[in-house]
């Protein structure tokens, strides 16, 4: 009776093919991670992030120890605090049509620019419709834009500065004027926690059009009846996130003047004057929405691109470590065992 000796399979081929492929697949990982970071950023992101066409938002704005026009004497006054409410509403149908005649991606924002006395009120009510594209922030010029029911055509931003604002001069519009100017770079800034650019702009004297809502039925009519004209100039300040541009905070040093028509020698009478900056309350409530809104932009133009590029280098190191392991030559096996001697009975 004999024994038959069992026979040992060698198992580094088999080992050798795994690596193989587990190698292949990850190269294959490795060159989609890669080849997705950019496109996540300069092909997605640009048509990703856009604003909202029914978005709505209200800041109220203060200026303490102002000056006001008393109408009813024609007289400047002292006022303990002068509230500007601006109240800003996407009208998502006007935005549709506007769509469907220039063929982009449009946002239409009817605007409102209420300013009250300490009594609460009216000063003057100034409307507006401002439409731009919805990813750049570029002015779209279409029917129905204006500034208090009259049409305007507008050159550069207003409200907002473009996603990753950079650190420039933007043309920015001013519904006063009907004009747009520069609005100049002055530096980057800490505010409140977050990492801002700062950003001012100074319209000198200019004569420009009267409200056509003001206290007591007053008319840009009776105002020119009487001889007069208003004269306008400010310096407007913003401390702009450069993630989402958004503003965080803005400031004005506003002067109103109703000057006699060709007598420049008599004395004006002061409209309005004042330091205007946003109440605490608004200030907080906005800083909290940008710093939310800026992690959304960041997922975008930081966070998944370089994610993306660090899973392709991670995947790429393995599939090169499983390929030179594959590659190495194979170290000498274990001597086979001697065959049993037949067994006699």
């Amino acid at each position: 009776m004999r024994r038959t000796a069992a026979r040992r399979t060698d198992p580094r081929p088999a080992r050798r093919g795994m690596r193989r492929r587990a190698s292949l697949i990850l190269l294959a990982f490795a060159v989609f991670f890669t080849a997705l970071a950019p496109l996540m950023r300069w092909y997605a992101f640009p048509r990703l992030a856009k604003i909202p066409p029914s978005q709505y938002q209200a800041v109220v704005m203060e200026a303490k120890d102002a000056t006001l026009l008393d109408y009813a004497t024609m007289r400047p006054k002292k006022a303990d605090k002068v509230s500007i409410v601006q109240t800003l509403k996407g009208n998502v149908e006007e935005a549709e049509k506007v769509r469907e005649r220039t063929g982009r991606d449009v946002v239409v924002w009817d605007t409102l620019s209420y300013v009250a006395d300490e009594d609460g009120k009216m000063v003057s009510r100034i409307p507006e419709r401002y439409i731009f594209d919805a990813h750049t922030q570029d002015p779209v010029n279409a029917p129905g834009e204006h500034v208090d029911g009259d049409p305007v055509r507008r050159e550069g931003i207003e409200y907002k500065w473009p996603f990753l604002t950079e650190k420039r001069d933007y043309e920015y519009f001013d519904f006063q004027t009907r004009t747009s100017a520069p609005i100049h770079y002055k530096g980057t800034r800490t505010f409140r926690g977050l990492e801002v650019y700062y950003f001012e702009q100074t319209i000198p004297w200019t004569k420009v059009k009267v409200p056509k809502k003001l206290p007591m039925g007053a008319t840009p009519e009776i105002v020119k009846q009487a001889g007069m004209e208003r004269w306008y100039s400010t310096k407007r300040m913003f401390w702009v996130d450069p993630t989402t541009g958004a503003p965080v905070n803005g400031e004005e040093l506003h002067k109103e003047e109703m000057r006699w028509t060709g007598n420049p020698d008599k004395e004006p009478l002061t409209a309005f004057a004042g330091h205007v900056k946003m109440r605490p309350d608004f200030l907080a409530d906005t800083v909290e929405m940008v710093s939310a809104q800026r992690q959304l932009v960041l997922l975008l133009t930081t966070y998944l691109p370089w994610g993306f590029l660090g899973l392709g280098a991670g995947a790429l190191t393995l599939s090169l470590v499983l390929e030179a392991r594959g590659r190495r030559p194979d170290e000498p096996g274990p001597a086979p065992e001697p065959a049993p001697e037949p067994a006699h009975v």
